[in-house]
């Protein structure tokens, strides 16, 4: 008897839907064919032992199941349910009419049980998109599914529940997800607060310039100076996400499997905050069996590298096509797979290899000229496209001991939200979403330069020697800057502020 399932496959962060087809003819064995990889391949010794454990007969015949299409790699132990009610209905143990209105996914444990997979999200878009009436899948994934309005999603714990729901002996009630309350919550607390920060009101103010206009951002100072403090704090000042942005990043979670299990949707920008010993395909993705890197899983979000130029230099230049481009594509013998990558950088570095040049107290330990070279870790494009550099100065004493409170996440963010929202209605209808992402069009239509401002900011290329790339990064931080104070125009001062973050282009630095 031949009998066709459901399931589907992941490309990149996109679902792609399999038939899964069974025919039982006279003969002894099981074939799996359509290019499954080794976790496919065992499944029919998970699936032999959850029919024994469930009371289910495994056919004595031949059996060949084909994952279609077959020119497409199927990898993952999600087809286990799939293929194991595929079995019972062509062997006549179920009903197969049910089978073509779902779609199953799961992985099947020994005694019947299933275990949560990767993917939940982008399959239950695909199974929507594809009109079929609902998806089943491991109860641990049910919530992040749920998200997809439109589409039953029925959590199921083990292989029984599966066959009595399809042959209509028990009736499930699909999962629901309140996204109003969800987002309501998520906002509400954060690891860390501004009012704790003592001091460092210069850099504070330059990131909340850079939450304003989704500006990259390298902070460099001695140790304890604050830099992964106030770093670690930049979440709690970030616009909210968008229904859309938290669909986007969550897909991107849930494929390389970093959704927490009866976990819903992301409602917090993600911060990633990978260590410097992390390699090139880690940052970047790709590998063997292809996963989003470190850069996709903070779209939307923060990237925070710590110590900058402890990174290999590789993993460093890997990072600058995809600051422009706001997407990554890991291209291989066997795959092309396309990632998001629309992150903010965060990066913060000491000035030197003792950590004190320019300290106001220590003297820097350094030889002459090792100061340059460890600058130079960090090429001259990179540091292109970092919008804002920000020297952090150690605290005073006197502002450690003080006990007034600073200015609160809070307060900061109502001006940072009132700012995005500013430039969401200027680049409305646009691919853009923040002052950062502006092309040469939206500079000339958007960023116009009175005479005063015109001067002063071709005095400053002049002195700086300034490429044609910092002076675009110069003139939308500017009109970032000109957003926070709600002016329609570019005024001298704004542009004087942002051209004072621009530390690491003065030549001071590293004679």
């Amino acid at each position: 008897m031949f009998v066709k399932s459901y399931c589907s496959s992941i490309s990149g962060i996109e679902a792609v839907t399999v038939a899964v087809e069974v025919n039982i003819t006279a003969g002894i064995g099981m074939y799996l064919v359509g290019l499954p990889d080794n976790a496919v391949r065992e499944s029919q010794e998970r699936i032999r032992a959850a029919f024994e454990n469930c009371e289910y007969k495994m056919s004595g015949k031949k059996v060949v199941v084909n994952l279609s299409p077959a020119d497409l790699r199927k990898e993952g132990s999600a087809y286990d349910l799939p293929i194991a009610v595929a079995m019972l209905a062509a062997s006549g143990q179920i009903d197969a009419a049910p089978l073509s209105r779902y779609v199953l996914l799961g992985e099947l444990s020994l005694d019947g049980s299933i275990l949560p997979v990767k993917g939940a999200l982008p399959i239950a878009m695909q199974a929507l998109k594809e009109g079929f009436a609902g998806i089943i899948l491991p109860e641990e994934n049910a919530r992040e599914a749920a998200v997809v309005k439109g589409l039953d999603v029925y959590g199921i714990g083990n292989l029984r529940e599966v066959v009595n729901f399809l042959q209509g002996f028990t009736n499930l009630t699909p999962a629901r997800i309140n996204l109003d309350e969800t987002f309501t919550e998520a906002q509400r607390s954060f690891d860390g607060d501004f009012c704790d920060v003592k001091g460092q009101a210069q850099v504070k103010r330059a990131l909340e310039v850079a939450a304003a206009g989704g500006h990259n951002v390298l902070m460099i100072g001695p140790p304890g100076s604050g830099k992964t403090m106030l770093a670690r704090r930049m979440p709690s000042i970030m616009p909210p996400l968008t229904l859309q942005e938290a669909l986007e990043t969550t897909r991107i979670h849930s494929v390389a499997g970093k959704m927490g299990y009866r976990q819903g949707l992301l409602t917090v920008r993600p911060f990633r905050t990978p260590h410097h010993l992390t390699s090139q395909v880690a940052l970047v993705g790709g590998g063997a069996n292809p996963q989003p890197g470190e850069i996709s899983l903070a779209h939307n979000g923060i990237l925070f590298l710590d110590e900058l130029p402890e990174f290999s230099r590789n993993a460093l230049e890997s990072l600058r096509q995809p600051m422009e481009e706001k997407q990554i594509v890991v291209s291989r013998a066997k795959y092309t797979a396309r990632y998001p990558a629309n992150f903010m950088l965060i990066a913060s570095m000491n000035p030197c290899p003792c950590g004190y040049y320019n300290h106001p107290t220590r003297e820097c330990v350094c030889s002459p000229g090792s100061v340059g070279k460890y600058l130079n870790h960090i090429s001259g494009p990179m540091l292109d496209r970092i919008d804002l550099h920000i020297e952090v100065t150690p605290v005073p004493f006197a502002d450690l001991t003080h006990n007034r409170p600073g200015e609160d996440s809070a307060t900061i963010r109502k001006r940072v939200v009132a700012a995005r929202k500013i430039q969401q209605a200027r680049f409305d209808g646009m691919p853009v979403h923040s002052n950062a992402m502006m092309g040469s069009s939206q500079l000339r239509e958007f960023c116009p330069l009175n005479t005063e401002s015109a001067r002063l900011l071709e005095t400053a290329m002049e002195r700086l020697n300034l490429s044609a790339r910092a002076y675009d990064r110069i003139i939308k931080v500017a009109r970032t800057i000109a957003d926070l104070d709600r002016s329609e125009a570019i005024r001298s001062n704004h542009i004087a502020e942002a051209i004072r973050y621009r530390s690491l282009d003065r030549a001071s630095w590293g004679a």
